[in-house]
């Protein structure tokens, strides 16, 4: 693609001979003559003949309109690797690279303009079992029948990702630790008001939670880990009865 490279200047200073219908090459500025464009092209004066010149016309044209739509597919190529770059290879969700990244994004945001914002950290509960008992592709279809009922019921605004193995996060914008608390225990009565069919199989799905606030000193790794502590005191807790 190195024609995209090459100086255009010589090239660029194609316009009508006022009073005549003939196109004519001329300099693109006071600094290059007739000549020295005719010399760009490998062209004697004698070469530049009413044809020669209407030819070039529309050589420029194309060549512009090559550049423009080579544009267009490099940006539409670029815009699909970094969505897939965001995806989980499984589900419909962010990875965990892309969730972690949004979460800094939001912490930036509560840093400089306040407002409250909270994350949800999910883990299923006794899913090697799942694997164990259903197989290996049985606990995918799992996994994505949990990741597609997070993302259904969760707004807009707020960001669902799958953060490894059954564990899968939700940041909740403009919501405290109370509303945060209130509608993880809503995410996980919707996670679990069904079996997921897989086959034959109908497969029971728990879950445990916990929510850690998302506050303007705090860092990314920090509120992971503080929801992460909340969501395993919730399944001790849910263990003991």
């Amino acid at each position: 693609m190195k024609l995209l490279g090459v100086r255009m200047d010589a090239l660029a200073g194609v316009r009508r001979k006022p009073g005549t219908s003939a196109p004519v090459l001329v300099a693109p500025d006071e600094n290059v003559s007739p000549a020295d464009t005719a010399a760009f092209l490998g062209l004697g004066a004698g070469d530049l003949t009413g044809p020669v010149q209407a030819a070039l016309v529309t050589l420029l044209g194309e060549i512009d309109e090559l550049r423009r739509e080579v544009s267009r597919l490099l940006k539409a190529r670029l815009a699909e690797a970094e969505g897939l770059a965001d995806e989980d290879v499984l589900t419909p969700l962010l990875n965990r690279r892309a969730f972690v990244r949004e979460l800094r994004r939001v912490l930036a945001f509560t840093q400089r303009y306040g407002g409250p914002a909270s994350l949800i950290y999910f883990d299923l509960d006794g899913f090697k079992a799942v694997n164990d008992r259903f197989g290996h592709a049985a606990g995918d279809v799992a996994l994505q029948a949990v990741a597609r009922r997070l993302a259904d019921n969760v707004r807009e605004s707020d960001i669902a990702g799958r953060l490894g193995g059954d564990e899968f996060g939700v940041i909740l914008v403009h919501a405290d630790q109370a509303a945060a608390l209130a509608k993880a225990a809503t995410l996980a009565a919707i996670v679990e008001s069904e079996p997921v069919a897989c086959g034959e199989w109908l497969m029971p799905v728990k879950i445990s939670y916990g929510v850690g606030q998302i506050l303007p000193d705090a860092t990314a790794e920090q509120v992971l880990a503080e929801a992460d502590a909340a969501m395993y005191a919730h399944k001790r807790q849910a263990a003991a009865g």
